[in-house]
């Protein structure tokens, strides 16, 4: 078996130019500028480049960014005062404050006082809630994305049965409550497993889709997924440096191994990290259409 190759990076290609025509014609239609702030606290390296990475995808779609770098020592009402001008701002649809946080910022005070409107990381409990009763303003970025390539990918998911290992806040519950909605793109019959699950292989042996996000390098094994399984890999986990310095990458599944098995699968990198991003400016888009009275 040969199995189809998911590549986010093609996926959010198309997605990113479908929102381009989308912001051309909500400026020219409506004089509506999709805007979208970044506020980054301190120096962590990995941050700067997921903050870079965002603000040149703003350039190249044509929404509106704003970046505040604070520094380290910055408190946590400092912090606050900043959000809550943000709020108030006509420009902003989309707050996002890259996390983590220097440890004396307490982290969920900051999120929850993000103005739900603007939450487009969907993180605040007023957009949890909606998505768990089936009634979001915004679906998180990595789930939705994860959703995304299944649907692009011709992935029949109603139905399915679908094993997620993995039940962060970020990945794991959301996606489960994405995928286990009655709409279109969901439909699908949700296990999740975790540390504490017993025999995970007897779990992961029946998935028809099977999403990774364990967070441990190659935690699948060939010998754990049925023949013409679906899978979708959310690790990224560095196990290595070339020779010239440059990071080597490897998911939480074993894709060699895997990949002789599975009808189609994802691949790292190149699959669910370029989505990310792409649905955080789909969000915004959203946010700013919301707000408008045009969604």
């Amino acid at each position: 078996m040969t199995a189809q190759i998911i590549s986010g990076t093609e996926i959010a290609k198309q997605i990113r130019e479908e929102l381009k025509q989308e912001i051309a014609e909500l400026k020219e239609k409506h004089n509506l500028i999709p805007g979208l702030v970044t506020v980054l606290v301190g120096e962590d390296p990995a941050s700067q480049v997921y903050v870079k990475s965002k603000v040149r995808t703003c350039d190249a779609l044509g929404v509106y960014s704003e970046r505040h770098d604070l520094p380290v020592d910055t408190s946590e009402e400092e912090l606050l005062t900043l959000i809550d001008k943000l709020n108030k701002d006509p420009r902003i649809h989309g707050i996002l404050v890259q996390l983590p946080l220097p440890k004396h910022i307490n982290e969920t005070r900051v999120l929850y006082a993000i103005d739900p409107k603007k939450d487009v990381d969907g993180f605040h409990p007023v957009n949890v809630g909606k998505l768990m009763i089936g009634e979001p303003d915004y679906l998180p970025c990595t789930p939705h994305g994860i959703q995304q390539l299944l649907i692009r990918a011709g992935v029949k998911i109603e139905g399915a049965e679908v094993v997620i290992v993995g039940r962060s806040n970020i990945v794991g519950k959301p996606i489960a409550n994405i995928l286990l909605q009655k709409k279109d793109g969901a439909n699908a019959t949700v296990t999740i497993c975790h540390t504490r699950t017993q025999d995970l292989a007897f779990h992961t042996k029946r998935a028809d889709i099977l999403i990774v996000a364990a967070g441990r390098p190659k935690a699948i094994t060939a010998d754990m997924v049925k023949e013409g399984v679906v899978v979708i890999d959310v690790g990224v986990n560095r196990i290595g440096k070339t020779e010239s310095g440059k990071a080597i990458l490897c998911g939480d599944v074993d894709f060699d191994a895997v990949k002789e098995k599975a009808k189609a699968i994802s691949p790292v990198p190149g699959g669910v990290g370029p989505m990310t991003i792409t649905m955080l400016m789909l969000n915004t888009v959203r946010a700013a259409k919301l707000g408008a009275g045009l969604a």
